[in-house]
Formats: structure tokens, sequence, C-alpha cells
């Protein structure tokens, strides 16, 4: 069997759950799973460590702290914009997920959490940041 060790590359199936069992995102819904290189930046280094020594064919389960995981959230990521700015496609509606650009041209996901007259807050942290989660993997290979 092959094991992940550092710089093995791996090709996962993983389902984030939160707390209450509700499921925050699945690889088994598109049935294709993840692929990442250890090391590569793409896992917090607590999840990297989590998966060091599973055998490809073996599931697991963790749980993660949101310092591991997504991290808390940071108030400089909340963000007050005039309303103006929000037409046509993109209302300003509480709850809505909107892509905005980045200063590299990249897109980035914010959350408008209140509209009061002509302001939107729209909270750039990540989701999950703050939140306790269960990861379960399947390893499905290891090179």
């Amino acid at each position: 069997m092959t094991q992940i060790i550092a710089n093995s590359e791996v090709i996962m199936h993983f389902t984030i759950k939160m707390e209450d069992g509700s499921v925050a995102d699945s690889t088994k819904t598109s049935g294709k799973p993840a692929k990442l290189v250890m090391g590569d930046g793409s896992l917090t280094e607590n999840f990297e460590k989590c998966l060091m020594g599973l055998n490809e064919g073996e599931a697991a389960s963790f749980t993660l702290e949101p310092n591991d995981a997504f991290g808390m959230p940071n108030p400089d990521n909340i963000q007050h914009m005039d309303r103006t700015l929000f037409v046509g496609d993109a209302p300003a509606e509480e709850g809505t997920i909107i892509a905005f650009a980045g200063p590299g041209g990249q897109e980035i996901p914010g959350v408008i959490t209140e509209v009061a007259g002509e302001s939107v807050t729209v909270d750039f942290n990540h989701p999950l940041a703050g939140h306790r989660v269960i990861f379960d993997v399947e390893i499905v290979s290891v090179n």
C-alpha cells in the first residue's frame, strides 16, 4: 500500500461537515475527487498532518478547530460599499454572494451581510471562517 508522505500527490474524496452534521462541501456531489500535492499550500499545515501516514484506499475523519481549518474571521475583510455599485444582476440583498475583482484580477467572493440605506456591508471572509469543521476523507490514490 502507498502511504501519504511529504510531497505525495494525493487524489481523494472529501466531505466538509459542520458540527451539526450538515454538509458544507463535498467532492462526492460532482463525483470528481480532489487532487493535491502535499506541501503545496492548498491545505493548512494541520490538515496535512492529519493526512500524513494515511494509505491509498483508507478513509478517515478529522475534527478541526477554526484556526486549523479556515481560520478566524478577520474584521479587515468586512467592507462597506456604496449601494450604487450594486445594479442589474448583482442586487444588494442580504445573503447574496457576489464575485468581486481582486487586485490581481482574480475573483473574490463576498457575502452581503447588511444593507442599510445607501451602505452595503460585504464580508470577504471565508464562509467557514470561525467554525469547527469535520473533514471526512477517502484516499483514492497516492503517488
